[in-house]
Order: C-alpha cells, then structure tokens, then sequence
C-alpha cells in the first residue's frame, strides 16, 4: 500500500492512484478535461487562501491594537477553522467554500497568536512570516528543480515522524488540560537548548511535509482529478503553512527570551 501525506487533505482518498473516470461533485462523470485539476490552478488558489488568511490576521492585529481582546478571536479561530478542516477531508467536493472559510478564521487564530508572542518578544512575528515565506519558496524550488525527489522511503520517514509529532502534542495538550501536567517539562516550551532543539527538528518536519503536499497536488493533477480538488489541494498546502508558521514564532521566541 502506498503511503502518502498525512495532511488531512492530502491524503484523503480523493487523491488515490489509479483513477479511471473523473467525477464532478454530484458524482456526474466529466467529458470536459478543462474542468480537471491543474498544479497552476492549485497554486493560484493557495495564492488566494493566503490573501484571505492574512486578511483575516491583520483585521484582528488591528483590532487588537485597538483594545480589543486577542483570545475570543484565538479561540473562535482556531476552532472553526479546525472543523473545516475536518469538513473538508470528509466531503472534499466542499471544498471551493471551505477552504476560503477556513483561511478567514484561521486568519483570526494566526492574528490573535501573533499579537500576544510578538507583545511578549517584540520582531518575533515579522521574523516568523519571511522564516515561513522563505522555506516555501526554498522547498517550492527544490521540489520543481527535483532536487528532492519524493521516494517511498523518504515519504515513510516524514509521515512517521509527523505522527510522531502530532501523537506527542496530543498527549501533551490532554494531559495539561486533565492533570495540569506539562511534559518534559523544561525540555520542551522553555528557552533551554534541549527545547530550541525540538523546535528546529519539529520546523524540519512541517518543511519536508511541504514536499509531501507539492507531490500529492502534482499527481492529483496527473491524474486528472475534479476541478474542486484544486482548493482541496490548496487547503491542505495552507494547513501546513500554517504549522511552519507557529512553529517559526515559537522558535523565535524561544530564542529571544535567551536575550
């Protein structure tokens, strides 16, 4: 069985090798390829979630700036945004609505979170967005130039360690939550080397996800897949954007407070 990304969209089954015949949403056969996925396509629609999402975040940093509260704004976010994720892996045919709603509200969670940590840590968040902007465009070309090339090996070792990392994060958030219990303690969100450490190797992690998701858009265009795949696609590139972002801003602001 062939792994693949374990974006939640990425993966989804609407991107499976092997498909014969391509389906609209109402599950009517397409005779029109011009109505089929493209990588351009694709692109242009993250290029139009990313508009959305920093609409959304400089909304609430002006907001915030004014006297608003940050958290409502964080919270709201972060849970919508988190159930149009799972909207959108179930019923990925929804995705030309879901996927500019879901931009819109993470907006308001990456505002909300960047106000608080660049109160805190002053430049931290500006440093975190050209970090983010600057390993995409380094992964975008590597991946266009196959520099890195996509293997069974090197995608079974990413996804393990994504797992991995999700696995330990949610554990760490329950147990916080039930016993008031931070794991590892020092080792992990404080400033010590042990933590900036994790830090960088959890940034590796969402970077090379990044080749994962290129691939998966490139052979949903392959083969031939619905046109709404192009959000699906651009969706799931934004989940992981948005990963390498807050992991940017925590890592800055780890090293900051070593300052």
């Amino acid at each position: 069985m062939e792994l693949k990304s374990k974006n939640p969209f990425l993966s989804n089954k609407s991107f499976t090798k092997g498909t014969a015949q391509v389906y609209d949403a109402q599950g009517n056969a397409l005779i029109d390829f011009n109505n089929t996925m493209t990588v351009s396509g694709a692109m242009n629609k993250s290029f139009i979630l990313l508009l959305l999402l920093l609409t959304g975040a400089f909304t609430v940093w002006y907001m915030i700036m004014n006297g608003s509260n940050p958290f409502p704004f964080m919270i709201t976010g972060a849970v919508v945004g988190l159930i149009m994720v799972i909207a959108s892996a179930f019923k990925p045919q929804y995705s030309q609505y879901l996927a500019p709603a879901y931009a819109l509200f993470e907006g308001l969670f990456i505002g909300g979170l960047s106000v608080v940590i660049d109160s805190m840590y002053p430049g931290v968040a500006l440093q975190a967005v050209g970090a983010t902007f600057v390993t995409f465009g380094v992964c975008l070309a590597l991946y266009k130039f196959k520099v890195v090339k996509v293997t069974e090996q090197f995608r079974s070792v990413v996804i393990a360690a994504t797992i991995a990392i999700a696995t330990y994060y949610i554990i760490s958030l329950l147990a916080s939550w039930l016993f008031n219990f931070q794991m590892v303690g020092r080792g992990f969100n404080d400033s010590s080397w042990m933590s900036i450490g994790i830090s960088v190797f959890v940034i590796v992690i969402a970077a090379l996800n990044l080749f994962l998701d290129f691939d998966m858009i490139e052979k949903g265009a392959e083969q031939r897949q619905p046109k709404y795949m192009e959000w699906f696609g651009a969706m799931g590139l934004m989940v992981t954007l948005v990963w390498l972002y807050v992991e940017f801003l925590r890592l800055f602001a780890k090293l900051s407070s070593r300052d």
